[in-house]
């Protein structure tokens, strides 16, 4: 991640540019690129639908937050790359006003992002009301969360010598521990998480980009990840599988330099009693889990494979099952977490 995801960015500019070189007008009570800090002059109604503005008109919606110093500055920028509309740091009881300029721009703003987070946390109680306020106008919402692990997070703040908003007085630690309460019901309804602890700039940005770039947005994403148990559990994941139950190729000497994606440690894998049948069984149970998922309008999950140290068996168990989905309609990007960390 870069420096800059560590510290509190600067408000954008309200009356950004969408691709089609139309302009849409500031949220009422702000200025154009700053946050005049007085949200009583608002004059639209968030009680109801924008009058003659027809349902199809209303805006896609991504909502994104995580943990300060996480990276939702950068996740911010890459859906902007993207043609979102983005506004950051956007108290929550205002997004409901901002979809509705949105959906009165006659089209010229059809998707808009929104960065919450513990800047606003004085309105942060708000956010609940707002998105059943969303869901009641029929809005398609998602909420992006960043998540990153608490060493990864101090090394960030230190190295750009900022305090973490909420630690007072106290260590970033406290600020750290503080957020992740405060965010912790936000975290339980995200639809998708992503644990930026080892990722630069660049491979968030990959990750942002292979879940939104379609122009077309398909039922359901799923993210297959390999990992390695001796490196600790993705905390982004939503199911996990052990395939320490399987012959570790480690132990093979002519095996043992190479990955899961190799063909001959694929098949020493898949040739172990039980591989077959997991995969068969596994498959059969993630069919029964996207069903369920699409039916709570939950579009993207992550599943994480994860053997000793992620580099043979839950490589190769990864890369099928992957496959197994692909063929299946299921938009599936593979990930090997910890494949090269030995």
């Amino acid at each position: 991640m870069s420096e800059n995801d560590a510290q509190p960015t600067q408000r954008r500019d309200q009356a950004h540019a969408d691709p089609g070189g139309q302009t849409a007008p500031p949220p009422a009570g702000q200025e154009s690129g700053r946050d005049t800090g007085d949200h009583n002059g608002a004059q639209l109604s968030t009680g109801g639908e924008a009058p003659g503005v027809p349902e199809a008109a209303i805006p896609e919606l991504v909502i994104i937050s995580g943990m300060s110093g996480a990276g939702r500055s950068t996740a911010a920028k890459c859906l902007e790359d993207l043609g979102w509309f983005v506004v950051d740091n956007l108290p929550p009881a205002l997004i409901p006003t901002m979809v509705e300029l949105g959906a009165r721009s006659q089209g010229n703003v059809a998707r808009i992002a929104v960065v919450v987070d513990v800047r606003g946390r004085r309105f942060f109680d708000n956010l609940r009301e707002s998105l059943a306020d969303l869901e009641a106008k029929h809005v398609t919402r998602r909420i992006v969360f960043l998540e990153s692990s608490d060493d990864a997070l101090v090394r960030r703040f230190e190295s750009v010598r900022r305090p973490h908003p909420l630690q007072g007085d106290g260590r970033i630690v406290d600020g750290i521990a503080a957020e992740r309460e405060l965010l912790r019901e936000l975290r339980g309804d995200a639809d998708l998480v992503i644990d930026t602890s080892s990722l630069n700039v660049h491979e968030l940005r990959a990750k942002m980009d292979a879940q939104f770039a379609g122009e077309e947005e398909p039922e359901l994403r799923a993210t297959v990840m390999s990992f390695g148990f001796k490196y600790g559990l993705p905390v982004d994941a939503d199911l996990v599988a052990d395939m320490r139950f399987l012959p570790n190729p480690h132990w093979v000497p002519e095996l043992r330099p190479f990955t899961g994606l190799n063909e001959e440690v694929a098949a020493y894998v898949f040739n172990q009693p039980g591989a077959k049948e997991f995969l068969d069984r596994y498959a059969e149970l993630l069919r029964l889990i996207a069903a369920g998922y699409r039916r709570e309008g939950k579009r993207y999950v992550t599943i994480a494979i994860g053997c000793t140290g992620g580099k043979h068996r839950s490589v190769a168990m990864s890369e099928k099952l992957a496959a197994r989905l692909a063929a299946e309609g299921v938009e599936t990007v593979v990930v090997h977490r910890d494949m090269g960390r030995e």
